[in-house]
C-alpha cells in the first residue's frame, strides 16, 4: 500500500511541478494592480485563467479564483500543501494578513496568514466529504480592516482507489429448470464501489466466477449468470454453489475486489416416467368383505417431484374389471384397489388384473423419451367365509283377498346357504313388523299363512319382514321384506255420502229439482263405482216425487206437482234404494227427509213450521212476547221486594258488604231442553201472596217457558227460580244462561 500510494503521489505532483515552473511568467505579464492566485491543481484551469486575463483585461476584484485539489487519504509526516493565496496589493512589507473561514477552516485546513499558504492538517476521505467551500480575505495587518471584499473558493478532495467492491444484496439464490439448454439465463448480480466513478478506473468493475465452473458462466460487465452446460439433471445434482468476484480498476492488477456466493437450485421438470416397484402383486380377500373395502395398494415410483410425480392408476385388463376398481391416493401417490361388487368363493376363487400407472402432467419436450407410464399384474385370491342365507328374491310381493279363509296359504319365500356345507334354513316372522300377528310362516318351507281375518277397508297393505337363519350357525341370518296387498271383494253396500235434508217450497213448480244426492261405497272395484238408484216397489208410483239418474253417478229428486201445503203435511219421507255394480251386487235403502217450507217469490226458504211468520230478527211473535213477559215479571218482583223492605217497622242495619245490588253471573250448564217443561207451574205466579198472606223470601216455585225456531234450530226461553231469575237461549242441549241474583 505505501508503495502504490507513493507512485500515485508522484504521478500527481509531476504536472504540478511543471505548472509551478511555467505559470509565473504568465502571471507577471498581467497588469500589476491585478490580484494573483496560485493553487496546486489542474493546469487546464490555470491556462484558461491566464487567457481570460489577457482577453478581458479588467480588475473587478483583487482575487482570481480556481478550484484547489487535495489528495485523499494522504498521511505524510507533514501537512500537505493545498495551495497559496496572494494579492498584488501586498508589496512584500508583510503588512497584509490572509484570513481563511468556512468548511474545515482551522480544523482541517490551515492558512499561513503571512504567505497565504493553505495546508491540510488532517487525512481526508472523499467518500465522507468530496469538497469544501471556504472564504478567503486579505486584511490590514495592523488594523484588520479588509483590503478587498471576501471571496469563496472550493477545495475538492481527489479520489484514490481505497474502497473494494461490495455486493450489498448477497448472498444470492436463484433457480433454473433442469435440462435447460446452453446459455439459459439464471440471474444477475450487482456490486457497488464507493470510489469516484468519474476519476480514473477506481470504480470500473469487472465480474468473474471463482467457483462454479464449468456449470455456469458470467458476463464480465453486466454480471448476468448463464448455464454453461446443457441438460443438467436435477435427479443427479439439485443444488450448485457459485462464487462470484467483482474487481475494480477494470480488472487490472492492483485493483481491489469483493466476492459473493450464488446458490443455484435446479427446479424439476417431468422428464422421468413412473415405474412400479414390482411387476407382480398378490392380495387375498374374504368373500364376505364389505363393498368399497380396500383390498390392497400398488405404487409406481417417479424420480420427479411435486405435480410432475403425480400418477393416475387404471385397471386396463383382466377378468375382474367389473368387480374391482382402483383409485389414486394423492398424498401417498399410490393406487388403492377396492371391491365394487360382491364376491362368491363358490363361483370363482381368484382374479387377475392388469394395472397401469401414467403421469397426470406430461411435458411434450420429453415425449421422445418414451411413454410416461408403466404396468403391473395383480393377482387376487378369494377366501371362503361362512355367509348368511340368500333369499331367492331381494323383495316379495304377495296378494290375498280380504275374504280369504284362515290358515290359507298366501305365498312362499325361499332361501339357501351359499356355503359349500349348505346348512338347513329356518324361517320366522319378525314380530316387530307384525304386532297383531295376522300372519304365520312355516319354519321349514317358508309358506306364509293367514292367522286373522283381513279387511281391505281397514288396511290395504301389510308389510312384514321374514328372517332366515342357518340351523348350524344361528349368527348367520338374513332378512327380506314382504309386502302383502289385500284385494277387494264386494262386501259393503252403498249408502248416502252424507246426511241429506231437502226443503220444498210451497210455491214450487212441477219438475223442480228439490235435492241432488250422491252415494259412496267403501269397496274399491277395478272399474270404479257405478250406482243404480230406485224407489221402493210400493212407492214406484209416488204421486209427489220422482227421481232422475245423473251422468256423474248422482241422483236428483224432483217434485211432480205444485201446491204443497205445510198446514196439511209438513214433512215427507222418501226411501231410495242404492245398488252397486259388484258381483254379486249389494244394495241398501236410505231415506231422504223433505220439509215443506214457506219461501219468498225468488225461492229463498223463510220458514219451515206451521207458525209460518218469521220476524226480521229470526224470532216468532210468540217467542218475543214470552221473553218480554219474563222481563216485565222480573221487574215487578224486584220493585215489590224493595218496597216491602222499606216499610218494615224495624230498620235493618245493612253492612257495606251486604248492600242490595245486582250481580250478573254467567253459567254454561246443560239444561233439560224441550222435555223440561213440567218442572214449573206458571199458575203459581198468579198468587204471589202465598198461604200466609205475605210475600215469602223468594218462595215462588220454579217456572219455565221456551220455544224452538224451526229455521235456525235455536231454543229461546225464560226461567224463574226461588232465588234466581233467568233469561237464556240454547241450541240442542247446550244452554247459555244470563242470570240476575238479588240478595
Amino acid at each position: 500500500m505505501p508503495e502504490r500510494l507513493a507512485e500515485m503521489l508522484l504521478d500527481l505532483w509531476t504536472p504540478l511541478i511543471i505548472l509551478w515552473i511555467t505559470v509565473p511568467p504568465c502571471i507577471h505579464t498581467a497588469p500589476m494592480n491585478q490580484s494573483q492566485v496560485l493553487m496546486s491543481g489542474s493546469r487546464l484551469e490555470l491556462n484558461r485563467l491566464s487567457e481570460e486575463q489577457r482577453v478581458l483585461n479588467r480588475s473587478k476584484r483583487g482575487w482570481v479564483w480556481n478550484q484547489m485539489f487535495v489528495l485523499e487519504e494522504f498521511s505524510g509526516p507533514e501537512p500537505i500543501l493545498v495551495g497559496r493565496l496572494h494579492t498584488d496589493l501586498d508589496p512584500g512589507s508583510k503588512k497584509i494578513k490572509y484570513i481563511l473561514s468556512g468548511d474545515g477552516a482551522g480544523t482541517i485546513f490551515q492558512i499561513n496568514d503571512i504567505t497565504g499558504d493553505i495546508h491540510a492538517i488532517k487525512r481526508l476521505d472523499r467518500e465522507e466529504k468530496a469538497e469544501y467551500t471556504l472564504t478567503a480575505q486579505a486584511v490590514d495587518w495592523e488594523t484588520n480592516k479588509p483590503l478587498e471584499p471576501p471571496s469563496e473558493f472550493i477545495i475538492k478532495v481527489q479520489d484514490i482507489n481505497d474502497n473494494a467492491p461490495e455486493f450489498l444484496n448477497g448472498p444470492y439464490h436463484a433457480t433454473v429448470p433442469e435440462m435447460s439448454i446452453l446459455g439459459t439465463s439464471v440471474t444477475n448480480v450487482t456490486a457497488t464501489d464507493a470510489d469516484d466513478p468519474v476519476y480514473g478506473n477506481s470504480a470500473k468493475l469487472v465480474y468473474s466466477i471463482l467457483e462454479g465452473q464449468p456449470y455456469f458462466s458470467i458476463e464480465p460487465e453486466t454480471a448476468i449468470i448463464k448455464t454453461a452446460l446443457p441438460n443438467m439433471d436435477r435427479e443427479a445434482k439439485e443444488e450448485y454453489l457459485v462464487v462470484i468476484q467483482a474487481k475494480d480498476m477494470g480488472g487490472h492488477s492492483g485493483g481491489l475486489s469483493g466476492t459473493t456466493t450464488l446458490t443455484v437450485t435446479l427446479t424439476d421438470v417431468n422428464d422421468n416416467p413412473p415405474k412400479f416397484a414390482q411387476s407382480l402383486y398378490h392380495f387375498s380377500v374374504p368373500e364376505d368383505v364389505v363393498l368399497g373395502t380396500a383390498i390392497g395398494r400398488v405404487k409406481a415410483n417417479d424420480q420427479d417431484i411435486g405435480e410432475n410425480a403425480q400418477s393416475s392408476y387404471d385397471i386396463i385388463d383382466g377378468d375382474g374389471t367389473a368387480l374391482f376398481e382402483i383409485t389414486s391416493d394423492a398424498q401417498a401417490q399410490d393406487g388403492i384397489i377396492r371391491l365394487r361388487k360382491p364376491l362368491d368363493f363358490e363361483t370363482k376363487k381368484s382374479y387377475t388384473l392388469k394395472v397401469e400407472a401414467a403421469n397426470v402432467h406430461t411435458d411434450p419436450r420429453f415425449s421422445g423419451k418414451g411413454p410416461f407410464k408403466d404396468t403391473a399384474t395383480v393377482k387376487i385370491v378369494v377366501e371362503d367365509a361362512d355367509e348368511p342365507p340368500i333369499f331367492s328374491s331381494p323383495t316379495y310381493l304377495l296378494e290375498v283377498h280380504e275374504n280369504a279363509a284362515l290358515n290359507s296359504v298366501i305365498g312362499q319365500v325361499t332361501a339357501r346357504d351359499p356355503d359349500v356345507t349348505s346348512s338347513p334354513i329356518r324361517f320366522s316372522i319378525d314380530r316387530h313388523t307384525d304386532l297383531e300377528r295376522q300372519f304365520n310362516i312355516n319354519a321349514d318351507d317358508g309358506k306364509i299363512t293367514l292367522a286373522t281375518p283381513l279387511d281391505r277397508e281397514l288396511s290395504v297393505w301389510h308389510n312384514i319382514t321374514i328372517i332366515a337363519t342357518e340351523i348350524r350357525n344361528h349368527s348367520q341370518i338374513s332378512r327380506v321384506p314382504v309386502a302383502i296387498k289385500v284385494l277387494d271383494v264386494n262386501d259393503n253396500a252403498p249408502e248416502f255420502a252424507s246426511e241429506y235434508e231437502a226443503f220444498l217450497c210451497e210455491n214450487g213448480k212441477p219438475g223442480q229439482v228439490i235435492q241432488t244426492v250422491s252415494a259412496m261405497d267403501k269397496d274399491d272395484p277395478k272399474n270404479g263405482h257405478y250406482f243404480l238408484y230406485s224407489l221402493l216397489p210400493e212407492m214406484v208410483n209416488n204421486p209427489n216425487f220422482t227421481i232422475k239418474k245423473n251422468e256423474d253417478n248422482s241422483l236428483s229428486i224432483l217434485a211432480k206437482h205444485n201446491g204443497f201445503n205445510r198446514q196439511k203435511q209438513e214433512v215427507y219421507l222418501l226411501p231410495i234404494v242404492i245398488s252397486d255394480s259388484g258381483n254379486p251386487p249389494l244394495s241398501s235403502t236410505s231415506t231422504l227427509t223433505i220439509r215443506v217450507c214457506g219461501c219468498s217469490s225468488d225461492g229463498v226458504v223463510q220458514s219451515c213450521n206451521v207458525e209460518a211468520y218469521v220476524l226480521p230478527i229470526g224470532l216468532s211473535m210468540g217467542a218475543l212476547i214470552a221473553i218480554l213477559a219474563c222481563i216485565v215479571l222480573l221487574l215487578v218482583i224486584v220493585v215489590l221486594f224493595v218496597t216491602l223492605r222499606r216499610h218494615k217497622n224495624e230498620p235493618l242495619i245493612i253492612k257495606d258488604d251486604e248492600d242490595v245490588r245486582e250481580n250478573i253471573i254467567r253459567y254454561d250448564d246443560e239444561g233439560g231442553g224441550e222435555e223440561d217443561t213440567e218442572a214449573f207451574d206458571i199458575a203459581t205466579l198468579q198468587n204471589p201472596d202465598g198461604i200466609n198472606g205475605f210475600l215469602p223470601r223468594w218462595g215462588l216455585p220454579n217456572q219455565w217457558w221456551e220455544e224452538r225456531n224451526p229455521i235456525t234450530g235455536l231454543f229461546f226461553g225464560c226461567r224463574i227460580t226461588p232465588s234466581l231469575h233467568f233469561i237464556f237461549f240454547h241450541q240442542d242441549t247446550k244452554i247459555n244462561y244470563i242470570t240476575w241474583t238479588t240478595r
